[in-house]
């Protein structure tokens, strides 16, 4: 799907008044329309001071301590700061889940209902985000448009809102995350109000390129295991005409090469318009693997991607292995240039 920039404009000048609408007859249309069509979007409202942030944790637990440096932030960003029962009252009967299923989507859910808060960012990752998705209400998510951020396993959330609401989300740092002065910056400039917004150019000289060229398109993507595990359901990421990103941790190269595999024969690869990867640990080492060593991550990343002869790059600051964390917003439309070895985001992504 080629994406046509009269579109883009005509996007950016009405996109705030239908964000501001919240769920308006004409912001209804709009989104409706959207579900069919990556070219219209829904640009949440942005964090001004006095703004209101709740952490839930919609996947695996965490503690009051391990959220002390993202409350921080949000604090010093001007904004209040709430902690849903999902960190505060958690019970080690649920293992690996920071509550039941119902639990943590009924808490997720009064939060978008909340018309005091303004951004929901996820606690930390782990595992469980999947688990909510069909106990959702979309239609009060599509109608109540929020900045939503989290990265790992929150992939799977993120990329569901925007696939059922055509709401912009964010792939970004999470509350327990280490807050270098890059990540808070990046962050910062992503969900902050700015009425004077100019595209935000992201130069990463050490970016390895995989296939040449520039795309534009609408950022998707997150987690590799994440993205592969929505293949075949309603959740599933759409990525023709799209800019996709993945990044993985700790993963065998042969897990990478089948991930990779499955997307590609799903047709999720083949339809981007182009790919960006993270930064791999690791990624030039061979692993032990029967009867002798298997091939390197770079190597079954180049033999999946390289055929496709679409722009690809390998090595930005996203997810885990990064020290430094790149805030992608999921929906917006943006550019990667392999010359000059950037990614610009060319729309703002709040309003």
């Amino acid at each position: 799907m080629g994406l046509i920039r009269r579109e883009f404009l005509k996007f950016s000048i009405l996109a705030g008044a239908l964000a501001k609408s919240y769920g308006s007859k004409g912001s209804d249309e709009t989104n409706e329309k959207g579900n069919e069509d990556l070219n219209f979007v829904t640009v949440p409202q942005g964090l001004k001071k006095g703004s209101k942030v709740a952490i839930t944790a919609p996947a695996s637990s965490t503690s009051m301590g391990e959220i002390t440096r993202g409350m921080k932030i949000f604090k010093n960003l001007g904004c209040d700061v709430v902690v849903g029962d999902t960190i505060k009252k958690y019970n080690s009967s649920t293992r690996y889940l920071s509550a039941p299923d119902e639990v943590r989507a009924k808490e997720l859910m009064e939060f978008y209902e909340d018309e005091q808060i303004n951004c929901i960012i996820a606690a930390r990752g782990g595992y469980g985000s999947l688990r909510l998705l069909p106990l959702l209400d979309f239609e009060i998510i599509r109608k109540n448009p929020k900045i939503l951020i989290g990265f790992s396993d929150i992939s799977a959330l993120i990329n569901a809102v925007f696939r059922k609401t055509r709401t912009i989300s964010f792939h970004g740092p999470v509350a327990s995350s280490n807050f270098d002065s890059f990540t808070y910056e990046n962050l910062k400039n992503a969900i902050m109000f700015n009425k004077d917004f100019k595209k935000l150019v992201n130069k990463f000289p050490s970016m390895s390129v995989i296939n040449e060229g520039t795309a534009q398109g609408r950022l998707v993507g997150g987690n590799l295991t994440v993205i592969t595990s929505t293949l075949g359901t309603e959740y599933e990421i759409e990525t023709e005409g799209t800019i996709l990103f993945l990044e993985e941790i700790s993963e065998h190269p042969y897990k990478i090469d089948r991930m990779l595999t499955q997307l590609w024969l799903a047709e999720k690869l083949q339809k981007a318009s182009a790919i960006i990867f993270g930064y791999f640990h690791s990624i030039d080492s061979r692993r032990n693997f029967y009867p002798g060593y298997s091939f390197t991550i770079r190597q079954v990343i180049e033999s999946r991607i390289k055929p496709l002869g679409i722009p690809s790059v390998l090595g930005l600051p996203i997810g885990h292995n990064s020290k430094m964390l790149l805030t992608l917003p999921i929906g917006t439309l943006a550019e990667i240039n392999t010359k000059n070895k950037t990614l610009t985001l060319l729309e703002p992504s709040v309003c």
